[in-house]
């Protein structure tokens, strides 16, 4: 499961050191709060550039800035549909995965293996190409059902942990007052998992931002597309993509610092309770 980057000694071997690597989103630490911290530096330094460069040279500057905002706005159509069908594909195959019936808990996880074990941008190109005449989907339809799809996989597994990290006590006490195991999920189990997988939830949002930069290939007029398409008539390449560059950069250093803050917060509420 993707998560934030850790580090330590193994509590059963204190001479060993673990580190677990992932691909996730970094999550501002709460040690960064300095003013040339790593963050402040990329962030503002980003946004700065974004100004002056537009205001120094406003051509191509400020023609690329006039040409990408339509993109910024199917950028952003398509990460939210997809992420919104991602985590309901993700609760049902969560569910699966720790389901008590041999045969729904062999389908999700099937489904979970078999999607994360394939490229997003393969997944892109066989829904569209392969399964595009078939289903008759058009580019923006096709990239949100293979991100959907894709991301369910990884949000399954989100959901799995974080329903497995609630104590079976729970469970056991809930069918103690007679509630039946479905009641006991919605009104006991989720409810708390919420609160567990805010922050990875949030890195997959970020993850997903990034990726939709794929969707350019399915004709989709994406903030990357629509650079690409400046660049193309213009021949100006390398202020087009900069300005695509920085854009990007802002996005996902916003809502990486957003996530963060909410981890402090959930963490913070978790040792005054």
């Amino acid at each position: 499961m993707k998560g934030s980057p850790l580090s330590g000694r193994d509590s059963k071997n204190p001479n060993q050191t673990t580190i677990n690597v992932t691909d996730g989103t970094l999550i501002p630490l709460k040690d960064e709060g300095s003013l040339l911290s790593a963050w402040n530096i990329s962030f503002f330094g980003a946004v700065a550039l974004l100004v002056i460069l537009p205001l120094f040279s406003p051509d191509p500057y400020l023609r690329i800035l006039s040409f990408v905002p339509d993109g910024l706005v199917a950028t952003f159509s398509v990460t939210l549909i997809s992420i919104f069908f991602a985590l309901l594909i993700g609760l049902f195959a969560g569910l699966g995965r720790i389901s008590q019936k041999l045969f729904i808990n062999r389908i999700a996880t099937v489904y979970v293996e078999v999607i994360r074990g394939i490229p997003l941008l393969v997944q892109l190109f066989y829904i569209y190409y392969a399964l595009g005449p078939l289903l008759r989907l058009k580019g923006p339809p096709a990239a949100i059902l293979a991100m959907s799809i894709c991301y369910g996989a990884y949000m399954a597994e989100i959901f799995r942990a974080g329903m497995q990290a609630i104590p079976k006590g729970q469970m056991e006490a809930a069918l103690a007052l007679g509630m039946s195991r479905s009641m006991a999920m919605r009104k006991i189990i989720i409810p708390q998992t919420v609160r567990i997988i805010l922050p990875p939830i949030g890195n997959e949002f970020i993850a997903l931002l990034k990726d939709s930069s794929l969707v350019s290939i399915l004709a989709v007029s994406d903030l990357l597309r629509r650079g690409r398409e400046y660049a193309s008539t213009s021949f100006r390449y390398f202020e087009s993509y900069t300005v695509i560059a920085l854009i990007y950069l802002v996005m996902t250093l916003f809502f990486s610092r957003l996530v963060g803050m909410m981890e402090e917060r959930l963490r913070h509420r978790g040792k005054v309770h």
